[in-house]
């Protein structure tokens, strides 16, 4: 496994993170799984409060208990279940994040999160407290690193500009080039680490038969994923092809695979030590479709 330095902080985290969300929270496969993945050397471990109405949090505290200080958890704080249950309603502000926070600590069975993550955000947020309440946080030694969850290039900007955040999570993937306009620019500039979410674009990319895909038509997507198939050598299939193309851009720390399956943890996994893109490989990829950008949200 190969590790990077997180923006501004001292979390050393695993190119390869692992995206919980899509375990099953009561399963025992769930936690072989998790354990399987710190033995192949991934430590970086992302989750959040929302998933499973906070028995994601539970799940993985158990598994991590005995191995905390050899891992790095990532949670995320920002949506509130309704009381009956029927979905969430957003809530940045001062007092839900300070009091959200002891109740992850709780689940997750520990003193201290790694990195705690606004879980989305918009323009209209009461940005300054929202910040205050992480910074809160840093003094109060329950959370040693900030960072948010957005895809929105407004609200980054605002975040780059008033706060301390050491990381980004955005979605990014040969089929979601949005971030390389604007974003990915900003946050190397400042050294805010990219923690990317999607890179196999819902698996498209790899084995799922092609279907429309944010902005584009079926046949670019399968065009898309032709060029990634075409580009298979020894050592180095379909899965390894789409992350490397996300985990060679220098703006990107690790890429957060959601990981529901031995044989899907394999495959990330072995994109490390798998021979990298070419030049001439990355500039077939870019050109197999036309690049998107961000329509809404802008500065």
């Amino acid at each position: 496994m190969e590790y990077a330095i997180l923006g501004n902080s001292q979390l050393k985290i695993s190119r390869i993170g692992f995206g919980c969300m899509s375990l099953n929270a009561g399963d025992e496969t769930s936690k072989h799984i998790i354990e399987t993945a710190i033995e192949k050397g991934i430590n970086f471990f992302d989750t959040a409060d929302l998933y499973d109405h906070g028995d994601n949090e539970i799940m993985l505290g158990k598994v991590l208990q005995q191995k905390r200080k050899d891992v790095i958890i990532a949670t995320k704080v920002g949506n509130q279940w309704r009381k009956d249950g029927s979905g969430w309603d957003w809530n940045p502000t001062k007092q839900y994040i300070l009091t959200s926070v002891e109740e992850s600590l709780r689940r997750l069975n520990t003193d201290y999160i790694d990195l705690y993550q606004l879980h989305g955000g918009t323009i209209q947020d009461p940005i300054d407290e929202t910040i205050e309440a992480f910074e809160t946080l840093l003094k109060q030694g329950k959370i040693r690193y900030y960072g948010i969850s957005s895809i929105r290039p407004n609200v980054i900007s605002e975040y780059v500009r008033r706060s301390h955040i050491v990381s980004v999570m955005m979605q990014y993937s040969l089929l979601d080039r949005r971030p390389e306009e604007t974003c990915f620019p900003l946050l190397k500039e400042h050294n805010i680490g990219v923690l990317v979410r999607g890179s196999l674009a819902k698996g498209l990319l790899v084995n799922k038969p092609a279907t429309g895909y944010l902005n584009y038509k079926t046949s670019e997507v399968a065009a898309a994923a032709k060029a990634v198939q075409a580009l298979t050598v020894q050592g180095r299939e379909a899965t390894q092809t789409a992350l490397q193309f996300v985990l060679q851009q220098p703006a990107v720390t690790s890429s957060v695979v959601g990981i529901r399956t031995l044989e899907q943890l394999d495959e990330a996994v072995k994109t490390i030590g798998t021979a990298p893109l070419t030049d001439t490989e990355l500039e077939k990829l870019r050109n197999s479709i036309p690049i998107n950008r961000y329509e809404e949200h802008r500065n």
